[in-house]
């Protein structure tokens, strides 16, 4: 086990309960820095701040973490994505940009940031054309409450470098029975919050997008963004406005 240095004491706690689940994550991997940056793309001064609660990792650095050490991705970017808006909202500023090592002091020569960005961007369309794969998975049949769901998600790509993404979901509204689906859960009562993750919560993200909401991207993950959507929901309807998506909030999404 590493001895971690005390974080700083101004760290909003949404901040710190990502950094002290990071370092958990380093330490029962074995990893050291170093094996970490050679399996991450990420430098070791660079897990040096984002371990060190001095910067925020951008979320491909914690993507390629949850890989490094056998983990699922899912919980891990739910927590980025809360610590990201404390991030934003303090005085530390936003996450950096990824990067595969340190840059050096001074400024860059001239050309050199029209070359990086064009490597980048040539790397990035590589591995989206050479690793991405769409996979559609329908359930057929339908049951009393609903209709069949269909979910299209990204396959992990098989290189060891690469990054995982959290799940992708596709709406597909449908009026059943007087009610309004998307095609990827049939639930009327789930009890959904900030840090919850899954088909339930993209479902609902769907049905916001249908409202004339916005909550973001539909991955499935119940953040901050989301959080307001359900609230300016509830606030609409009539509801109680506590951004927590139950019965009566689903009654107003499918409604």
């Amino acid at each position: 086990m590493s001895r971690w240095a005390a974080l700083p004491a101004e760290l909003d706690p949404r901040v710190r309960r990502f950094v002290v689940c990071t370092r958990r994550l380093k330490d029962h991997s074995g990893l050291s820095l170093r094996q970490l940056a050679a399996r991450t793309g990420y430098s070791q001064k660079s897990w040096e701040r984002y371990l060190g609660g001095r910067s925020l990792p951008p979320r491909e650095a914690v993507a390629a973490l949850a890989a490094a050490v056998g983990e699922d991705p899912t919980r891990l970017l739910a927590l980025h994505e809360v610590a990201a808006e404390a991030w934003r909202r303090g005085r530390a500023g936003p996450p950096e940009a990824p990067v595969a090592q340190d840059a050096p002091e001074g400024p860059p020569p001239p050309g050199r940031s029209a070359r990086v960005a064009l490597i980048a961007g040539a790397v990035a369309l590589a591995l989206a054309l050479s690793t991405t794969v769409l996979l559609a998975v329908r359930l057929s049949g339908r049951e009393q409450d609903g209709p069949p769901a269909t979910l299209v998600a990204t396959d992990v790509p098989s290189s060891a470098s690469a990054s995982p993404t959290a799940p992708l979901y596709t709406c597909r509204l449908e009026r059943f029975d007087g009610r309004w689906y998307a095609g990827i859960s049939r639930t009327r009562d789930a009890i959904l919050a900030q840090g919850h993750a899954g088909p339930d919560v993209a479902e609902a993200q769907c049905l916001l997008r249908r409202a004339g909401l916005a909550p973001g991207a539909v991955d499935g993950i119940f953040g901050p963004v989301t959080r307001r959507a359900v609230e300016a929901l509830q606030r609409r309807d009539g509801l109680v406005v506590d951004g927590i998506v139950g019965p009566h909030t689903w009654k107003a999404l499918r409604g």
